[in-house]
């Protein structure tokens, strides 16, 4: 954690520093971005490797097996409860942004930033889950049905200038379910460091007006509240996409059914 930790610091050496109100403010560079990736990916590929240890036994004896599995299946549930019997094939995809956001913003809340405390990241990974939920849309039902729903139900005559103002609504409300999953997260991440360096700010200079520093660094006490944030804001972003990847499979999972 040490190397980790310097490794951190390095990254934000390469930023631009700019002072702001209640603490110090950094604006990750590219270098710095791709660093925090890096030390994000090395934790999550570190973690799997101690996982996978036990995996080659019958009975999970490896406490970081026990772990993965009890994971695994918190994200299955997600996946066929929300999605349906066919959302089993997701659970890979949805499992990996699962990983990737909780330990990047676990990395946000012990080194101060993070890739998902980046909004450019954060709507880079919004593209990629919403991106994927068109393709599937359009694998299940087909181009023109896929894009055809937006329209809503089928008018004729002079109510088809209905139907056109609704695939355009709708068309931009897909476009901005990409706003919607990059700024809650960013929002979350970033604004909870931020509230800290704030309250920090607040609890060390309380009480110099009457000539002395208190150094009582109050937004530490809001550790345990961020470290929740880390995960629910996770189990947000998957659970959306989830219910994205519904919306536009399960005419599929109807077929699935009427079928067995």
């Amino acid at each position: 954690m040490g190397d980790i930790y310097r490794l951190s610091q390095v990254a934000i050496a390469a930023t631009e520093g700019a002072h702001a109100e209640g603490g110090e403010h950094h604006k990750i560079t590219i270098v710095g971005l791709f660093v925090f990736i890096g030390i994000t990916l090395a934790i999550m590929f570190f973690l799997m490797s101690l996982a996978k240890k036990g995996f080659n036994e019958r009975v999970f004896k490896n406490v970081w097996a026990q772990r993965a599995e009890q994971m695994y299946l918190f994200i299955e549930n997600m996946c066929v409860g929300t999605i349906g019997s066919h959302g089993r094939k997701y659970v890979p995809m949805i499992l990996t942004f699962w990983l990737f956001i909780f330990i990047s913003n676990v990395v946000a809340l012990f080194l101060g930033t993070g890739p998902t405390s980046i909004l450019g990241f954060n709507l880079g990974i919004a593209v990629i889950a919403i991106g994927y939920v068109q393709y599937e849309g359009i694998r299940a039902n087909g181009f023109f049905g896929h894009f055809g729903h937006f329209a809503g139900p089928k008018l004729g005559g002079p109510l088809v200038l209905i139907s056109v103002m609704i695939f355009f609504i709708e068309i931009i409300s897909e476009i901005m379910k990409n706003v919607s999953l990059s700024l809650r997260l960013f929002g979350n991440i970033y604004g909870g460091h931020q509230a800290v360096q704030a309250m920090n700010a607040i609890g060390i200079h309380a009480f110099k007006p009457m000539g002395f520093d208190s150094g009582i660094p109050a937004g530490e006490f809001l550790m345990p509240i961020k470290l929740l944030t880390c995960v629910v804001q996770a189990m947000i972003f998957c659970l959306l996409f989830c219910v994205y990847l519904s919306l536009v499979t399960h005419h599929e999972h109807h077929d699935e059914a009427v079928t067995h």
